[in-house]
């Protein structure tokens, strides 16, 4: 099918579902730290040693978490139920390109970086209608991330789908905005990040930016920007949508991605983290039917040894996946979170996943959405 998706709930033709083959670790380094902070600050905080690494600007002093072949290969079982989750109901699933080697690097003249399997697919692309836009990423081991995707985006240039790249950047130090990590937003207080190096590569604030800090409403992009970085990115995709879609920006209503924040599920009904999280959003979206779901328990996620690294806050289960206006991909290990959509006549379909924390992402992080039957209506005019 031709490339045509447009918003977050119309029926679900066809999908990308991410890959974790060869994750063995997480690299900590300045730009890690910086996207994961709030959490890291929050969930390790009694674990000294996690906090952050002192860096140098070509990547020296790089801190390498280990993660335990066990989760691996249960991330593996659970993404291979996501597939055939899907497949069963209907959508047609695409795999990115495998990370052939745990050991491959990302080098650049400014640092070096070891890579990550594209897993988050949803985060370093935002597809636009018809578009698939490449998005500067904001982690260095994601780099070249896309590029496990280029088999799947070709084969849609082919039949006719624009394909464009935002502006790859530097990503020395100087390039990244800190000034959100001394903030507090409606995601709760942060911690800092001290001692950026400077660099011979140094070029000032430059355009990092993920899809997943985007709401798609057919013609309407609700775009969160937290960072210079962001708006600079926003900037960008004002100047490049100009005349097919409209970008309605939110500032700070997380650090970065808004998927755990609030999503829409269909026209007229949003899910959002709180009553507070909707106040900040577009007037007209503040008329809609709202679903706050139950306060997670933390009993739901699996229990962690001391040297587990946490990535998300316990309200990563709200990152559903739509799978059409009705039906809903939710975690198995929520089912009061089932039960609300329920009432609010959704059908929930479990899924399992079971160390979303420990990998950064739930269904609609480790998926992108190509094709769905919704074209470019308004919204929010």
């Amino acid at each position: 099918m031709r490339l045509n998706s447009f918003d977050e709930w119309s029926p679900l033709k066809e999908v990308i579902v991410g890959s974790a083959e060869n994750y063995v670790s997480h690299e900590r380094e300045l730009s890690f730290d910086l996207f994961f902070h709030d959490n890291i600050a929050k969930d390790n905080a009694s674990r000294s040693e996690w906090y952050y690494p002192r860096l140098t600007a070509n990547g020296g002093n790089r801190a390498s978490q280990p993660i335990k072949q066990r989760y691996v290969d249960e991330l593996n079982e659970d993404l291979d139920g996501i597939v055939k989750t899907l497949e069963s109901l209907g959508a047609t699933v695409h795999r990115p390109l495998p990370l052939d080697a745990a050991t491959a690097e990302v080098r650049t003249p400014a640092w070096t970086a070891s890579v990550v399997p594209p897993l988050n697919v949803r985060d370093n692309t935002l597809i636009v209608g018809n578009e698939i836009i490449e998005t500067p990423p904001m982690i260095r081991s994601r780099y070249f991330e896309t590029q496990f995707l280029t088999p799947v985006f070709q084969r849609y240039f082919e039949q006719g789908a624009r394909w464009t790249v935002m502006p790859s950047p530097l990503m020395t130090d100087s390039s990244f905005d800190l000034s959100y990590a001394r903030t507090t937003t409606a995601g709760g207080p942060t911690e800092p990040i001290e001692d950026p190096q400077p660099s011979p590569y140094d070029v000032g604030l430059e355009l990092m930016f993920d899809g997943a800090q985007c709401l798609r409403l057919g013609r309407d992009l609700v775009v969160n920007v937290s960072t210079a970085n962001h708006a600079l990115a926003c900037d960008w995709l004002e100047r490049h949508l100009e005349g097919r879609f409209r970008i309605h920006r939110v500032h700070r209503l997380s650090d970065s991605h808004i998927d755990s924040m609030v999503l829409a599920l269909r026209p007229g009904t949003l899910l959002v983290r709180s009553a507070e999280v909707a106040e900040k959003l577009p007037e007209p979206l503040r008329k809609w039917d709202l679903i706050v779901p139950p306060t997670p328990e933390h009993n739901t996620f699996p229990q962690y040894d001391d040297d587990d690294l946490i990535l998300t806050s316990p309200y990563i289960d709200l990152n559903v996946l739509s799978v059409s206006p009705d039906t809903v991909l939710v975690n198995e290990a929520c089912p009061e979170l089932a039960r609300e959509l329920e009432r609010h006549g959704f059908t929930p379909v479990p899924v399992r996943h079971r160390h979303r924390r420990l990998f950064g992402g739930g269904f609609h992080c480790f998926t992108l959405d190509t094709v769905r039957e919704g074209q470019a209506e308004d919204y929010l005019s």
